[in-house]
C-alpha cells in the first residue's frame, strides 16, 4: 500500500489520479480481451491463420498500450501540450507520406508501413490535435488580441483535407464533431457553431454526390434491398440470437461469417454470446468514463485543462457510440473501431495516448490564487 506521507513521483501520482476513472479503463482493457478471445478465432482460420493470432496480437498490443496510458498520465499540462504538438506534427508528416508512398487498400491509402509495423497516423493525429486545439482555444480566450482561434480553424481544415485525401470520411466526420464541440465548449458565438454544423452537412453532401463509396453506404443504410447489408444485417440478427444472457462464451454463430467479427463488429459477436447485459454493462462504462471525465474537467479553473480533457473525453464516447451505432444499424457503416475492445493496435495505442493524457489532466492539483486571477480575468475578458 502506498502511504501518503510518501514524497515520491509514484506516491503524488497515486493519490492525485483519479483511481475510480483508471479502473474503469482497465475494466474495458480486460472486457476485450475477453472479446477478442471469443471473437477472433474464427477470423483467423478463415484465412489460414493460427486461431489465436489476433487474440495474442491483441493482448501483446496491450502491454505496451498500457504502458503509454500509465506513462502519459504522470506528464503535467505543460509537458502534455508539447507531447501533443509533436505527436500531431509527426502525425501529419506521416499521413502526407501514407499519401505519397502507402498502398493502396479498397481504394483508400490509410496505412504506411515503417521498420516492419503498419501504422495508421490518423489515429495519432485525433488525440493530438484535440490537445492543440484545445490549447489554442484557451490561449484566445487569455489574449484574444492573439490569432489562436483563426489557427485553430487552419489546423482544422488541413487535418481534415489531408483525411478526404485518403479518403477516411468516418474519421473526417469525428474530428469536426469534436472540434465542433470544443468551439461550443470554448464560448464561440453560436452562429460560427451553426456555420460549422452547415458546412459539415454540405461536405457530407459533396461526397454522396461524388464518392461512389459513401453515396453506397448511405443508400443501403437508407434501403437495405439496394445493396449488401450481410455484416449489418448478421450483426442484428446477433443481439437477436444473444437475447438478455446470450448463448455462452464460444458459441455464437454470427463470428463465424462476419468478417470484420474482431474489429468493427466485435460488440455484435459479444452482445451474441454473452447477452444485451453485457452491452448495457459495456455501454455504462464507457458513459461513466466520458460523464467522469466532463465532470472532473468542469471543476478545474484552468482553461486548457477544462478544454483538453472535455474535448479527449467526448472523443472517446463518439468513438465508442459511432461503433455501437453501426452495430445496431442506427447510422450508416463505418469502419471504426470500439474504444479498448476492437483489435487494431494503431488504435489501441493511441486511445491509450488519449486516455492517458485525460488521466493526467484530471489529476488533483494544487491552484495558486496568481493563477486562480488569471483565470478569472481570461472568462471575464473573454465573456
Amino acid at each position: 500500500m502506498i502511504s501518503r506521507e510518501e514524497r515520491t513521483p509514484l506516491s503524488e501520482w497515486w493519490w492525485t489520479v483519479d483511481r475510480l476513472l483508471l479502473a474503469a479503463v482497465v475494466a474495458l482493457m480486460l472486457a476485450g480481451i475477453i472479446l477478442s478471445l471469443a471473437a477472433s478465432p474464427p477470423v483467423a482460420t478463415r484465412i489460414g491463420l493460427d486461431p489465436f493470432h489476433f487474440f495474442n496480437r491483441h493482448v501483446l498490443f496491450l502491454v505496451p498500450s498500457f504502458i503509454v496510458l500509465i506513462g502519459v498520465s504522470f506528464l503535467s499540462p505543460r509537458q502534455i501540450r508539447r507531447s501533443a504538438l509533436i505527436i500531431f506534427a509527426i502525425s501529419v508528416v506521416l499521413i502526407i507520406a501514407t499519401l505519397l508512398v502507402g498502398p493502396e487498400v479498397k481504394g483508400a491509402k490509410r496505412w504506411i508501413t515503417l521498420l516492419g509495423i503498419n501504422i495508421q497516423a490518423s489515429e495519432s493525429a485525433k488525440p493530438s490535435f484535440v490537445v492543440v486545439a484545445a490549447w489554442l482555444f484557451a490561449e484566445s480566450a487569455r489574449k484574444p488580441e492573439m490569432p489562436a482561434t483563426s489557427m485553430a480553424v487552419v489546423l482544422l481544415l488541413m487535418l481534415v483535407s489531408l483525411l478526404v485525401l485518403e479518403p477516411d470520411f468516418g474519421q473526417t466526420m469525428l474530428i469536426l464533431m469534436v472540434w465542433g464541440s470544443l468551439f461550443f465548449i470554448a464560448g464561440m458565438r453560436m452562429v460560427w457553431v451553426f456555420g460549422l454544423a452547415a458546412t459539415a452537412a454540405a461536405g457530407l453532401f459533396t461526397a454522396y454526390l461524388f464518392v461512389p463509396h459513401v453515396a453506397g453506404r448511405i443508400k443501403r443504410f437508407m434501403d437495405p434491398a439496394s445493396g449488401d447489408t450481410f455484416q449489418v444485417d448478421t450483426a442484428m440478427e446477433s443481439f437477436a440470437n444473444g437475447g438478455w444472457f446470450g448463448l455462452g462464451p464460444g458459441e455464437g454463430i454470427a463470428k463465424r461469417s462476419l468478417p470484420d467479427s474482431h474489429t468493427d463488429f466485435v460488440f455484435a459477436v459479444g452482445a451474441e454470446e454473452f447477452g444485451i447485459f453485457m452491452c448495457l454493462a459495456l455501454l455504462s462504462l464507457f458513459a461513466f468514463i466520458v460523464i467522469r471525465s466532463l465532470s472532473r474537467a468542469y471543476a478545474t479553473e484552468d482553461l486548457f485543462t477544462r478544454f483538453a480533457a472535455s474535448g479527449l473525453a467526448i472523443l472517446f464516447g463518439v468513438q465508442a457510440a459511432i461503433n455501437m451505432a453501426v452495430n445496431l444499424h442506427l447510422i450508416p457503416a463505418k469502419g471504426m473501431t470500439l474504444p479498448f475492445i476492437s483489435y487494431g493496435g494503431s488504435s489501441m495505442i493511441s486511445l491509450a495516448y488519449s486516455v492517458g493524457m485525460l488521466l493526467a489532466l484530471t489529476r488533483m492539483r494544487p491552484r495558486t490564487e496568481m493563477e486562480s486571477i488569471g483565470n478569472a480575468n481570461a472568462v471575464s475578458n473573454y465573456a
